[in-house]
């Protein structure tokens, strides 16, 4: 991969990534409801740069099972300390979050929670199961831990019947140690490759951070495993070092090569992506899901 433009500005950040930040009555309805009710967001809690764009168009990403980490990912901004029991009303106030804000497409993620013993994942079928009841017309897509290789916890979601199974894998094999000391490259594709024997019609999706220190041949490979495992979305956007406590971006890359790594990983067998500076797994999950659907 090239070396990207030295012409930066504001906190050593290239001019490609400064945005105007949304404002107005939809982005303060958004905030206004998650205060609230109570309620976590990735958005928030993760430092995400698109927040304040999606509380303006009138949707969050919601954050279940509490928020603090058992991991210590060090490229994440979420709290890294010992989580705290979980809240039985948590899946009813999601959903009515999602009743009120009229959504569509809801995507629901969670912490890590490895002090539990199915890894939260009947929260997840329980928050699943409460938005079907208030809006069975919205459309659900989850973004998973590993829950630690456990087959059943994973079956315990799918048969909640969300639309999208997405589950990260982050970055480059080599780079586990330093990025995610606790994760496992080759597990994280077995969950992948577990939701595509179980149900073989769900989309399923995955992510990657850029600007680790990833080789581009460590990138396409990457690409590779992901499209052996059936997966049939990526996300691919540029990370950004949320606190000085976190790891600190190796390099910056372009918008004109993201957009030259979208089509490659097009022509590579992936049904959809979306590559970009700004991209998150759920950044316009709604938009790039119909995209998908329409070519299955």
């Amino acid at each position: 991969m090239s070396p990207c433009s030295q012409d930066r500005s504001g906190g050593g950040k290239p001019l490609w990534l400064r945005r105007r930040l949304p404002s107005g009555p939809e982005y303060e309805q958004v905030r206004q409801l998650l205060r609230t009710r109570d309620l976590h967001t990735v958005c928030q809690e993760a430092h995400c740069p698109n927040q304040f764009e999606c509380y303006a168009r009138g949707t969050a990403t919601f954050m279940i099972l509490g928020d603090r980490c058992s991991r210590s990912c060090r490229f994440c901004a979420v709290r890294h300390e010992p989580p705290g029991p979980l809240d039985p009303d948590e899946p009813e106030r999601v959903a009515e979050a999602v009743a009120l804000l009229d959504l569509r497409y809801a995507v629901i993620t969670s912490v890590t929670r490895d002090d539990l013993p199915d890894g939260g994942a009947s929260v997840f079928a329980a928050t699943i199961g409460a938005i079907r009841r208030r809006r069975p017309t919205t459309l659900v897509e989850v973004l998973i831990p590993d829950l630690q290789g456990d087959r059943r916890a994973l079956e315990t979601i799918l048969a909640a019947g969300p639309q999208v199974l997405n589950h990260n894998v982050e970055t480059v094999p080599r780079l586990y140690p330093l990025v995610r000391p606790q994760a496992r490259y080759a597990r994280s594709l077995e969950v992948l490759a577990a939701v595509q024997r179980s149900r073989p019609r769900m989309i399923c999706k995955s992510g990657l951070m850029l600007g680790l220190g990833e080789t581009g041949v460590e990138l396409r490979q990457v690409w590779r495993d992901l499209i052996r495992a059936g997966c049939d979305i990526l996300t691919m956007g540029q990370y950004l070092q949320p606190s000085p406590a976190n790891l600190p971006v190796t390099r910056f890359l372009p918008p004109e090569e993201f957009a030259m790594l979208q089509d490659e990983a097009l022509a590579c067998g992936f049904v959809g992506v979306a590559a970009g500076p700004f991209v998150r797994s759920s950044y316009q999950a709604e938009a790039l899901y119909r995209r998908v659907l329409a070519l299955f």
